[in-house]
């Protein structure tokens, strides 16, 4: 009897523990967000007051690529919301969030994003995704075209167009500022997304597909996942299981039977 009640208040205690460990997860998601939207809010006011004659390349340089990470960071933050693991307890929170994220990032259509995003998880590497090649153009350049084709919008265009002169003639941002450190990084960022996040992943393997997910993940180790594209790369792991946040891949990694190419 006495054994039975130990046994019983284990299970509870364990079952408290996890509950501790999902609100953990979830105050940490939130706080992950803010971080992010702050630092490159942050980042950018910044950037865009400095003298750029007044800077070293090198400076310039290091301060590009900052930006461009920190722009993947926005973008990522957003498919995790697309997932519904941003903010879980209230989806309305939750897509709102995403929704920002990705008109910062470039004035794009969270709604538009979010059905192509299902799609894409549904039918992977197929005619139908997406995010897929043509079917004849297998190339990084030509896939990364018809892939940019497929959300780029004039309404985009003509916002962006329009934020930027307003920054430069109302604002009196100067112009060079605003290339480098706007306009650039966000389509550096696209590419960067594109190149760790759809590219490599899924790109034809000499033996054909691994079915159902038509991934496969690199093999970096987890501090160059995190730099290269916030464990994006990752991607296996990420199409096995969805509903996990993009700081939870390595420890998924780590822990799941997927088989992939990161260990």
């Amino acid at each position: 009897m006495c054994f039975y009640g130990i046994k019983v208040k284990s299970v509870f205690l364990k079952e408290q523990i996890s509950s501790q460990s999902i609100k953990l997860h979830r105050i940490a998601g939130i706080l992950i967000t803010t971080v992010i939207i702050g630092v490159w809010a942050t980042s950018l006011v910044l950037l865009l007051s400095i003298d750029i004659a007044k800077s070293n390349l090198l400076l310039l340089f290091t301060a590009t690529l900052w930006q461009t990470f920190l722009y993947t960071g926005l973008f990522i933050t957003a498919h995790d919301a697309m997932h519904g693991v941003v903010f879980p307890e209230n989806h309305k929170i939750n897509h709102f969030i995403g929704s920002v994220c990705l008109v910062l990032y470039g004035c794009l259509s969270y709604k538009k994003l979010l059905k192509k995003h299902h799609v894409h998880h549904h039918r992977p590497a197929s005619e139908l995704d997406p995010d897929f090649h043509d079917g004849k153009h297998k190339n990084f350049f030509s896939w990364y075209i018809h892939f940019m084709k497929g959300y780029w919008s004039w309404w985009q265009i003509i916002s962006l167009i329009t934020i930027y002169h307003s920054a430069h003639y109302i604002l009196h941002l100067p112009q060079a500022n605003l290339n480098v450190f706007w306009a650039i990084p966000s389509l550096l960022s696209s590419l960067q997304l594109f190149y760790f996040g759809t590219f490599l992943p899924h790109r034809e393997p000499e033996g054909g597909y691994s079915e159902p997910h038509r991934a496969k993940s690199t093999s970096y180790p987890v501090w160059l996942s995190f730099i290269t594209c916030y464990h994006f790369g990752y991607h296996e792991e990420h199409h096995e299981y969805p509903h996990v946040s993009w700081w939870q891949i390595p420890e998924i990694c780590k822990n799941s039977g997927v088989r992939s190419q990161n260990g």
